[in-house]
């Protein structure tokens, strides 16, 4: 028996203005399978109505081969399966530090000399406080809009157990180590596509860093940098100074490859 879609007689019900849409009612006769019924509605309907762009169907049984459709058209269409949109901003971020890059001067009191702490900040007898400053950290997200199929339980996981990872391999035009994944976010309407936001950071990997009389310092975006501070002698300004002895650069994240998000490297 030929599957056959009609047009129902209280179809066409819809609103204007910003917001227009229309729903477009039909009944569906001939198959017992969900599948069937849904291409057949697809099918039987037009693509554009009134100026309006399909956008979802929906089916409901009613009898053992018969079945109620729905289409809503709207002004836009929507997203494609494996569409995707970006963003990103400079923003940057927070570091404390306790070495800086040079002093641009020194001033003393009167009859004084002021010690060169070799580039410490904020040294105090006991400690070398440091400051806080503004570093640079390109922040960027991507949404992309992956079939029901993909987005599995075991998909879920992946992506929960790859935040807060740092990259092993180039990903997005970027050196393994400089980007760190913030996680993802995920929605899905009925049995539409998922759409699902990637966020991440970046931080630059950094070679050649010198603090103090310590030279070749390499040190990737997301590795946490310390310096070993001891009391040395400032023979001008016959005082003890703190200076950097030892500079240690740590793994904080774990290093992962990035091909298991599924949107390319």
């Amino acid at each position: 028996m030929p599957i056959t879609v009609a047009e129902k007689w209280d179809s066409r019900e819809g609103t204007q203005g910003e917001g227009a849409s229309t729903d477009l009612r039909y009944i569906i006769r001939g198959t017992d399978d969900d599948t069937d019924a849904k291409s057949a509605l697809v099918a039987g309907s037009p693509a554009l109505y009134a100026g309006l762009v399909r956008q979802s169907s929906h089916i409901e049984r009613i009898g053992e081969d018969t079945w109620d459709g729905t289409v809503r058209y709207g002004l836009t269409s929507p997203p494609e399966t494996g569409q995707s949109s970006f963003s990103f901003d400079t923003g940057g971020g927070s570091q404390h530090i306790t070495q800086g890059r040079g002093t641009s001067a020194r001033y003393s009191a009167p009859g004084k000399t002021a010690p060169n702490f070799g580039g410490a900040i904020g040294v105090t007898q006991d400690n070398v406080e440091g400051v806080d400053i503004y570093v640079p950290v390109y922040n960027f997200s991507e949404t992309h809009h992956l079939a029901p199929a993909a987005v599995t339980g075991a998909y879920k996981a992946t992506l929960f157990f790859l935040t807060a990872t740092v990259n092993s391999d180039g990903f997005k035009g970027f050196a393994p180590g400089e980007v760190l994944f913030l996680g993802a976010s995920g929605t899905q309407r009925g049995q539409e596509d998922w759409e699902i936001t990637f966020k991440f950071a970046s931080s630059p990997n950094a070679t050649g860093l010198v603090i103090g009389e310590i030279t070749g310092i390499n040190k990737k975006g997301w590795e946490y940098l310390w310096v070993r501070y001891a009391d040395a002698e400032d023979t001008t300004a016959k005082v003890l100074i703190k200076k950097p002895i030892a500079v240690y650069v740590e793994q904080v994240y774990p290093t992962n490859s990035f091909a298991s998000l599924g949107i390319g490297s």
